[in-house]
């Protein structure tokens, strides 16, 4: 019977222990040690220059979505700095888990991926079991970009500023209803964050997607809308709503009278969903360091930028360690928010 191939064993192994084991073969083919054995082969990156072949970036979510349109944005810069040709793939499914999970058992060394708030920070949070551990089997490679939501509000609702929507809210406990794409997605969770950061009651009202909400929005059956800005731009600069806050620490670009909700008298209120990209733990410094370079370089090009700030995201950049920190940041602050406004999936 002939020895079993690296493919044919390594599937039957969980995530974790198919990357130890990966490790250890890098580790022995440095010395040699696996010469001779038949099957067992050493991950690419341990016998060549790396990138050595086209280099594939999972995008967990559907193409033309957000985090599509930006990781498409990004490949012609990314593979002019890398040398390779850059694929993206699209595995949407379970609200970025299935995607999430496939970027994690990757250990062919030319597979990585985009990581956003509900695949590595909420998802853990809110879902009791998951085919993948974030903090352990994914590593941080770099932050791309911070994109805000802003506070939206019909043209005949009431409300001219943040202070006067708060007013009310205390003044009539449960009556103000805010929308949402669903339960546990960024509308929903920054509605939660400020209900939480206000001590008022707010009803939420959860659809199937942003746009039915925000078709209920500006019909006025809702009181309030935290919208992603490529979604409610349109709507704002037609005057159908009308935005009268930015969930960022900053105003952006876009819509530079807009004042933060931090201006607003909200200190501290910041709420995003952000998009960064990540590799499955395990591998080497030197090709993560390359990768972020890379973003690093793309994110400097006009035509990145533009998409980027266009849509009233704020471009980041950076290195691993801050991706990872503001990474234990948001894991800390939405856990405390889910758990006070008593959120779940299951």
């Amino acid at each position: 019977m002939p020895a079993p191939t690296r493919q044919a064993f390594l599937p039957i192994l969980k995530a974790p222990a198919r990357r130890v084991l990966l490790q250890a073969a890098a580790a022995l083919a440095a010395t040699g040690a696996l010469t001779g054995l038949p099957g067992l082969a050493a991950p690419t990156w341990a016998q060549e220059a790396w990138p050595s072949r086209p280099v594939r970036f999972i995008v967990p979510y559907a193409a033309g979505g957000f985090a599509d349109t930006r990781a498409r944005k990004l490949s012609e810069p990314l593979s002019r700095a890398l040398g390779q040709p850059v694929v993206i793939e699209n595995r949407a499914g379970a609200g970025g888990v299935t995607g999430t999970d496939a970027i994690a058992r990757a250990t062919d060394g030319h597979t990585f991926g985009f990581g956003s708030p509900a695949p590595l920070v909420t998802n853990p949070i809110l879902m009791k079991k998951l085919p993948y551990d974030a903090q352990r089997d994914l590593l941080p490679v770099v932050l791309i970009e911070e994109a805000p939501l802003f506070l939206t509000v019909a043209p005949n609702q009431p409300f001219k500023s943040v202070g006067e929507l708060v007013a009310a809210a205390r003044a009539n406990p449960g009556t103000l209803s805010y929308g949402s794409s669903g339960v546990g997605g960024a509308h929903h969770l920054s509605g939660a964050l400020l209900a939480y950061q206000t001590r008022t009651e707010m009803t939420h009202v959860p659809y199937k997607g942003g746009a039915p909400a925000a078709q209920d929005l500006m019909a006025g059956h809702l009181s309030f809308m935290f919208e992603m800005g490529y979604a409610a731009l349109p709507a704002i600069q037609a005057g159908k709503v009308r935005a009268i806050a930015v969930s960022s620490d900053q105003r952006v670009k876009v819509l530079p009278n807009v004042p933060t909700l931090d201006e607003a008298g909200i200190k501290g209120f910041e709420s995003y969903n952000w998009l960064g990209m990540i590799a499955p733990a395990g591998t080497p410094p030197a090709v993560i360091q390359r990768l972020n370079a890379a973003v690093n370089e793309a994110l400097k090009t006009p035509e990145v930028r533009s998409s980027i700030e266009s849509t009233g995201g704020i471009v980041v950049g950076g290195t691993p360690e801050a991706y990872g920190k503001f990474l234990t940041a948001e894991r800390a602050k939405w856990r405390e928010v889910i758990k006070s406004a008593n959120i779940t999936l299951e």
